[in-house]
């Protein structure tokens, strides 16, 4: 099942098991049951720590779980985790074997104090990059706390399963049987939802800090490379972020990032954090800000409060809350979000395998998701506003080869089409001829852009007609003290490396106003 390569690999991180366990697979006679064995029997051979047994009885086959012999753990793979969950798979193999987790260590005992019974069920699809933070969040706290059970599903295997609970989008969260969140989350935005008073204690901490010289609000590039260098100056520099990350975890590819000839979007920003946590930066994270008051006079504090209820002064501000996927904002849209109703082709296209989905909008997102799906579903219709597609000439020579695919111009969707559960087609009137036609299909995967995450400024800091903070050569905003970066910003062209010099920019412009000014 693994190649040498692989097993070499993973033979090194099995050395830090200390602690014996053992491995209960549930399998039949079927061709994925015959790989799962094949891939536990190459885990097993690897270390004397881990032993297989093959009686489990699991009601999903295949599945296995990992059980230590005096300990509560109850983890389970419904599956074969390969492809993006294999990392989770090692994770969870050195933390049930006793490798401690680098986890802050307050988030570990606020795991461990949990009370009640949670049983979590996640499905995954293999392809999906924000699946893992799910899942390895969910293993862990299985791991820490008896109270707490986490079967991690994959959606294309077990389809029927999928089928009857209407899921239409990974990483999808089940919690004792109810639906507990979907997308991305990481084990304190998890923890925040089981533990009711979590939000409010965090909220107190903020309103107890000190000002700082620095506040910089947001976590993607533009805000780590902004409290990279507040903190190389020596001055007391905060982050605040809805998710450090920010949109580059929702990236599948990135292959411009200069010096790095291609890497995935998850793990670039495992690596803007870390290289921020090298420095003395008060990181507060799951922090959305609702609003901003700026200083009264020169030299005073501006104040930044969040929707947790606590707020945050700083000497200066730099913004950079970047930027959100754009809705169609037609009829139906909300209703059927993870309902047939997608956003990432990259993580949800395996749940629509074999059937026929839309994607909307003709740029080189647009038509790269195309592509990408015309390899899984039974048939793609793209939809353009405009009369001609917007994508490189490479990708579109690509998208007009494959035989699965119709594009539809000057076609503007007006309406999400479904029957209460999930979607089952779409409206759209052609422009040329105001003919209104609906295409039957199962899933709608909207690639139209980017809007900027600053409804929270309106009518504080200067935003430009397409919403975005107006700034200046040295990344100034119209209020004195207050910076910006990044993409919700005026500074064209949305890219990671432009983000990460706007925020450094940023950073260097707020140290001169601190020098000037206080």
């Amino acid at each position: 099942m693994l190649d040498a390569t692989l097993k070499t690999q993973l033979k090194a991180y099995l050395e830090k098991v200390t602690l014996p366990f053992e491995i209960v697979a549930t399998l039949d006679d079927s061709e994925k049951s015959r790989e799962l064995s094949g891939l536990l029997h190459d885990i097993v051979s690897l270390t004397d720590k881990i032993t297989l047994r093959e009686d489990g009885t699991d009601a999903r086959i295949p599945s296995f779980s990992l059980n230590r012999p005096g300990a509560e753990i109850a983890l389970t793979f419904a599956g074969i985790p390969m492809g993006h969950e294999f990392t989770s798979l090692v994770l969870a193999l050195l933390q049930v074997g006793g490798h401690p987790s680098k986890l802050e260590p307050e988030i570990i005992e606020q795991i461990k104090g949990i009370e009640g019974e949670f049983n979590f069920e996640t499905y995954y699809s293999l392809s999906c990059q924000n699946c893992p933070d799910v899942v390895q969040a969910l293993n862990l706290m299985a791991v820490l706390n008896p109270n707490i059970r986490h079967v991690a599903i994959d959606g294309a295997l077990f389809q029927e399963e999928v089928e009857r609970r209407q899921i239409m989008a990974v990483p999808s969260i089940y919690l004792n049987g109810e639906v507990f969140g979907q997308g991305r989350m990481e084990a304190a935005e998890i923890l925040a939802k089981i533990d009711t008073g979590a939000a409010k204690r965090d909220a107190e901490k903020m309103n107890e800090k000190e000002a700082f010289d620095v506040l910089v609000v947001g976590g993607g590039p533009a805000g780590a490379a902004a409290a990279v260098y507040a903190a190389r100056k020596g001055i007391r520099t905060g982050v605040a972020a809805e998710r450090f990350g920010g949109q580059v975890l929702d990236t599948m590819s990135i292959e411009n990032f200069i010096s790095v000839q291609e890497t995935e979007g998850p793990k670039l920003a495992r690596a803007l954090e870390e290289h921020v946590r090298q420095y003395d930066v008060d990181i507060m994270n799951l922090q959305r800000a609702s609003a901003l008051i700026p200083a009264a006079s020169e030299g005073g504090l501006h104040e930044v409060k969040f929707e947790s209820g606590g707020s945050l002064k700083a000497k200066t501000v730099i913004l950079s809350t970047g930027a959100r996927w754009r809705e169609m904002n037609v009829p139906g849209e909300q209703q059927y979000k993870a309902k047939g109703v997608c956003f990432c082709p990259h993580c949800d296209g395996p749940l629509f395998k074999g059937k026929r989905v839309a994607v909307i909008g003709g740029g080189n997102s647009g038509v790269e998701a195309a592509i990408d799906l015309a390899g899984i579903v039974a048939h793609v219709t793209l939809l353009e506003f405009a009369d001609t597609l917007r994508a490189d000439q490479v990708l579109q020579n690509k998208l007009n080869s494959l035989p699965n695919v119709t594009v539809i111009k000057s076609a503007q969707t007006t309406e999400v089409v479904g029957d209460g559960q999930k979607v089952t087609g779409l409206t759209y009137k052609d422009r040329t001829t105001e003919q209104v036609h609906t295409v039957e299909l199962e899933g709608i995967f909207v690639q139209i852009g980017l809007l900027p995450n600053t409804d929270w400024l309106k009518g504080t800091i200067e935003l430009s007609r397409f919403g975005e903070i107006v700034t200046d050569a040295k990344g100034q905003t119209n209020v004195p003290g207050v910076f910006a970066a990044g993409d919700c910003t005026t500074v064209p062209y949305k890219q990671i490396v432009i983000a990460i010099g706007e925020g450094a920019k940023a950073s260097l412009s707020a140290f001169d106003h601190l020098i000037r000014h206080n």
